[in-house]
């Protein structure tokens, strides 16, 4: 007699309620059910569970860190081990652990472990579901993952992550991939030069202060490849993902509350991801947000309730031979990427990408580079992906039968305002061109005419002579130097030119980037720069602020500047840490050096904070605190909070009181780059002198003050080699006084 669903139903409960739910060895017969959610296995510390997640119409086995999803049976598969809402999870006898649909009893996914002794299964307090022969692991989740990476999990270069469409794996050589239908290389990051390329048997993991390290024989120490930005936070559990957009991010999770944040994405412009939005698709970006959509009304999509899964012609072009004709796209490109075939490429002009793929019966479309280059590529069926975005200047064009249906304009609101809004605009686009125009004229004027001339430049000598800062126009800088011609040295925050001003004395013009600053701040940086003079130190003649331009004129010094004559010397200087702000040791209790060191400052443990080197050293700790208060004030994420340059001079001589400084915060979100350039510079507030010869470590000290160094110490010829005399600094108001000093040397404290 067979038995009936029920006497079925009633079996699978019957030997689902007899399972061990949170013991840490679960042996073969146990079973799970999806039509009990509440079942589950779980790690001796109840951090994971292993258990079915389930909806209306499909199911899947999962281990879970508090409902994050952190692997999923049968996830690397076509169908992401989707189940039926009956199904069950069964441990059998002969050691094979598989997912059964409850419907038709076939097996959705397996772990292939029959008949290899498997004696017992177990979830770790790490996250891995381990089968096991005694104590030998046969099978585990983590050499067997799905779309993540946990802590503690080696990931070779054998394993591959799967979301979908996309994969992740690690190269032999280091390099890390994202693909498309594992074909299509959309992503790659490879090792730097100082790591070796002959690796043996590369594995990469996700350490605990949230760094993403590279493992091999061949080297002695792990190579950090990614920082998460939330790098040397502790009581965070990190992980990685490929999502199912194709993305691979870092993510954090604190305090158990199961939400979880970004802090770090492999490609940070979702549309560069190969087949985002589907085969025909064009991706673009409404509100911040990629969103999907279809190149002209010729189109339909495959799915309206997803815009993802791409588009389809609605007259399909073999019903149109002969007549079909080229939709032009402007500002948009088909996604292209290797392996891309030869015979594919090609030199040509607007017309000629567009004619050529016309004309070839092949073809479906093209995209011209517009990036000097004239390169073409044609697109054969298959899979199309597109890109739109203002910001593209390539152009591109589709095959579609005619007529050519353009997609309307994007209208977000009534038409009665958009007009009023384009009359607004007008309007005052008009009025400005007006002023603009008659200012114009007015300089023009003033610069042509011989007797306004001649007051102009006596009044730029007379401004000289007294030592105030000349104001330059940035055409009058921009004939001293010849069109910027003759370049003394470049650094990171721009070059720097040689000069004659008007007067025929020689000047070292820098020409500032990145800069963004509002006139009235950089006016005041200017002028309190331009008050401090020393023997030593070249002197600050003007400057021009002028629309987006900003420049400083220096003095020129021929014989070369302050670091050939410093910087090479073996003796460092002594600063009051020692350690960087974002090192990470055992001393530090496994914390950022600067929340470790507040923390030790809170409890009045100064002492901890100061670098041992300068016990050796008679030690002002009154100065030595007052400049661990200064620092805190100069690491604070919000660059509000952070004092001037002038403010710090004032806060260490004792001149202002020091009020008690927020506590800092751990790294910001942002753009890993700039986490890893801050770290790689050594660049720490709590790096202040306190007893050097000579004083090095000056300049570096308050660049977390929100303070660039827009001129470097190599960028101008400041100093002449007769004029430097080293010498020790033997109290903070020496140093602060040079701190003045320095302002004017590498105006790093001045206009950030």
């Amino acid at each position: 007699m067979k038995p009936t669903p029920a006497i079925l139903l009633l079996s699978s409960l019957f030997l689902s309620l007899s399972s061990t739910i949170s013991d840490a060895e679960i042996f073969p017969g146990a079973t799970l059910s999806a039509l009990i959610p509440t079942q589950f296995w779980s790690s001796p510390d109840n951090t994971f569970a292993l258990r079915f997640i389930t909806d209306k119409t499909t199911s899947f086995v999962a281990i879970t860190y508090n409902n994050i999803i952190i692997w999923k049976a049968g996830g690397a598969t076509s169908n992401g081990g989707a189940a039926d809402p009956t199904a069950s999870l069964q441990f059998l006898q002969d050691g094979n652990l598989r997912v059964v649909n409850g419907s038709t009893g076939s097996v959705v996914w397996q772990s292939g472990t029959a008949g290899r002794g498997v004696s017992s299964a177990s979830l770790e307090n790490s996250g891995n579901f381990i089968l096991k022969n005694g104590n030998v692991s046969v099978w585990s989740s983590f050499d067997n993952p799905s779309d993540t990476i946990l802590p503690s999990q080696n990931f070779t270069f054998n394993n591959t992550l799967r979301s979908g469409l996309y994969d992740f794996r690690l190269l032999n050589n280091g390099t890390l991939t994202l693909r498309w239908n594992s074909t299509i290389v959309y992503w790659n990051s490879g090792l730097n030069s100082s790591v070796a390329t002959n690796l043996s048997s590369p594995s990469i993991g996700l350490q605990p202060i949230g760094t993403l390290s590279l493992f091999d024989s061949t080297i002695s120490v792990p190579v950090d490849i990614v920082y998460s930005s939330d790098y040397g936070t502790s009581d965070v559990f990190r992980f990685v993902k490929l999502d199912s957009d194709g993305n691979l991010r870092i993510y954090s999770s604190t305090g158990g509350s199961g939400t979880q944040y970004v802090r770090w994405a492999a490609v940070s412009d979702q549309c560069q991801i190969f087949g985002y939005c589907g085969d025909l698709g064009v991706c673009s970006y409404k509100n911040l947000n990629p969103v999907c959509g279809c190149p002209s009304r010729n189109f339909d999509l495959v799915d309206p309730k997803d815009g993802r899964k791409g588009c389809k012609r609605k007259v399909e072009l073999e019903n149109c031979a002969g007549t079909e004709t080229m939709l032009q796209l402007n500002n948009t490109k088909f996604l292209t990427y290797p392996p891309e075939l030869s015979s594919q490429i090609f030199s040509a002009g607007l017309s000629g990408c567009m004619g050529n793929c016309l004309a070839s019966g092949a073809c479906i479309a093209s995209t011209l580079l517009a990036d000097g280059t004239g390169t073409c590529y044609q697109k054969m069926p298959g899979f199309v992906s597109g890109y739109q975005s203002p910001a593209l200047p390539s152009s591109s064009f589709v095959k579609v039968c005619p007529p050519v249906l353009n997609n309307p304009p994007d209208s977000s609101g009534k038409g009665s305002k958009l007009h009023a809004w384009i009359v607004a605009v007008v309007v005052i686009g008009t009025i400005l061109g007006l002023v603009m125009v008659e200012g114009g004229l007015w300089c023009w004027c003033f610069r042509n005419s011989p007797k306004l001339g001649a007051m102009s430049s006596q009044y730029a000598l007379l401004e000289y002579a007294s030592g105030a800062p000349v104001q330059f126009s940035y055409k009058e800088l921009q004939r001293a130097t010849k069109g910027f011609k003759e370049q003394l040295g470049a650094g990171g925050f721009g070059a720097v030119y040689k000069g004659i001003l008007a007067n025929r004395s020689v000047a070292a013009v820098k020409q500032l980037e990145g800069i963004e600053q509002g006139e009235k701040q950089f006016r005041m940086e200017v002028a309190t720069i331009s008050s401090t003079h020393h023997l030593n130190l070249v002197r600050l003649i003007g400057f021009c602020s002028e629309g987006r331009h900003r420049l400083l004129v220096y003095e020129f010094m021929k014989n070369g500047s302050l670091d050939n004559f410093v910087f090479k010397r073996e003796d460092q200087s002594e600063i009051v840490s020692g350690r960087r702000n974002y090192e990470v040791s055992r001393e530090t209790n496994s914390k950022m050096f600067s929340l470790w060191a507040y923390e030790e400052f809170e409890k009045s443990n100064t002492g901890a904070i100061v670098d041992k080197r300068l016990s050796s050293h008679e030690v002002d700790m009154e100065q030595v605190i007052r400049a661990i208060q200064v620092s805190f004030w100069c690491i604070q994420e919000q660059p509000s909070l952070r004092p001037m340059m002038g403010k710090v001079v004032q806060m260490l001589e004792g001149i202002v009181e020091i009020e008690k400084p927020p506590a800092p915060k751990a790294a910001t979100e942002g753009p890993l780059s700039r986490a890893i350039a801050n770290l790689s510079s050594g660049g720490s507030a709590l790096s202040i002198s306190a007893a050097s010869e000579p004083a090095r470590s000056l300049s570096s000290s308050f660049q977390t003050a929100g303070i660039s160094s827009y001129l470097q110490a190599e960028d101008v010829n400041k100093l002449s080699s007769s004029s430097y005399q080293p010498r020790r600094i033997k109290s903070y108001r020496q140093t602060s006084a040079l701190l003045k000093q320095e302002q004017q040397v590498q105006f790093a404290g001045s206009i950030s």
